[in-house]
């Protein structure tokens, strides 16, 4: 598992497109292919989805609130709002709050990350 810091001063500014963009930067975070999932989930406080194995590879992005992840060693790391997490297919990983979080979940079949 890898934690994502995403701060502004990371990202860079869209590129010529077909449309008019002023004003925008990205962080390109991951390509993949196959099946893909994209969830919000609200975790009340105390919520926790357990260990299990990934079946897709995905990207937790906390959006608001307090929370954590933890990968095959049970550590639980603190994931701060505006950060992502990398967990990888067949990664033994779990994820909740203790207080309350809102996050975004994107999972891919194969998910190759591009940021670190």
């Amino acid at each position: 598992m890898e934690i994502l810091r995403l701060d502004a001063a990371s990202a860079e500014p869209i590129g010529q497109r077909p449309y008019e963009v002023k004003h925008v930067a990205s962080i390109e975070l991951a390509q993949g292919e196959g099946e893909v999932h994209a969830y919000t989930l609200y975790f009340e406080a105390g919520g926790e989805i357990a260990p299990h194995e990934a079946g897709f590879g995905q990207i937790l992005f906390a959006v608001a609130g307090d929370g954590w992840v933890s990968g095959d060693d049970g550590e639980r790391i603190p994931l701060a709002q505006g950060e992502a997490a990398i967990i990888r297919r067949g990664e033994i990983h779990s994820k909740g709050s203790e207080t309350g979080r809102t996050a975004f979940m994107v999972q891919v079949h194969d998910l190759t990350p591009l940021r670190r």
